[in-house]
């Protein structure tokens, strides 16, 4: 059997240093192509010697916030236009290990059913002088998240743990669910829509042993309060087509800043006034 065509799906907005970080570690494990996605922005594509061919494209958010969920639709679409067999969705900020590719490939041909396919991910520090040693990248895995061992597949019931810094699905399963709902503008909540919808579509959720990543720092978005709007409104939008309130302790953080108002007992979020000068 011939290995499955791979596709990495990036999407970006100014993240010009990460998206070339990515590049280069993709070239200890190239897919078969790179589609990148400049949201309100036209990434800059340095060269690289040995990279993946690129396909980009570019999305406008027309001010509503940066489009994560059309975005990462309009780069599966091209990917598998492309004939992808397996699409890998990459965060910008993230670094591929060695064998991220080719673990992918192996879960994919491993589980017959469909399935999310989560690799663990590291959070490195703030980079030292002249950059991450991009051979040499070393951060234990999120504590949050399963770290099974290089070739072990976990299988996981917690829908709520998926993300999309690193995940995998085969050609047949993402034709098989609607993709990200595009009711989602801007930054939260979104992913796990994502998951939840996958698991009502009957998807599983697999962590894969190998296909470790390594997140390039920045500041925490959820704590900057321009993106304080978007996260209440993806709440709601969350909250009306599952029930229940996602990211609580975001939301938390924002009300203890406060920049929102949160009571989940009272079924209430909303964005705090600012106060005059």
């Amino acid at each position: 059997m011939n290995p499955p065509r791979t596709a990495v799906v990036t999407i970006t907005h100014r993240r010009d240093d990460h998206l070339h970080g990515q590049r280069l570690g993709l070239v200890a494990c190239p897919p078969d192509l790179h589609v990148v996605v400049g949201m309100d922005d036209t990434p800059e594509l340095r060269d690289v010697t040995g990279a993946a061919p690129v396909l980009t494209e570019a999305l406008s958010g027309h001010g509503g916030g940066l489009p994560l969920a059309r975005a990462r639709n309009l780069g599966a679409a091209r990917a598998l236009d492309a004939g992808a067999d397996l699409l890998v969705f990459l965060d910008v900020d993230c670094v591929p290990g060695p064998r991220l590719v080719a673990s992918y490939g192996d879960a994919a041909a491993r589980v017959r059913s469909p399935a999310l396919l989560c690799g663990p991910v590291a959070y490195l520090p703030p980079p030292p002088a002249g950059g991450y040693a991009l051979d040499r990248l070393d951060a234990p895995v999120h504590p949050a998240r399963p770290a099974p061992q290089p070739g072990e597949l976990l299988a996981e019931t917690r829908f709520e743990l998926f993300w999309s810094l690193s995940f995998a699905v085969t050609a047949a399963t993402w034709t098989s669910l609607d993709g990200f709902c595009e009711d989602y503008a801007g930054y939260g909540a979104e992913d796990t829509d994502f998951a939840l919808s996958s698991r009502a579509a009957g998807a599983g959720l697999y962590w894969v042993g190998g296909a470790e990543a390594y997140h390039q720092y920045h500041p925490p978005t959820r704590l900057d309060p321009a993106r304080a709007p978007e996260i209440v409104r993806n709440a709601t939008t969350f909250r009306r087509r599952h029930g229940h309130w996602p990211m609580r302790d975001w939301l938390r953080d924002l009300a203890r800043g406060g920049v929102v108002e949160f009571d989940p007992d009272r079924d209430l979020l909303r964005l705090v006034a600012a106060k005059p000068f």
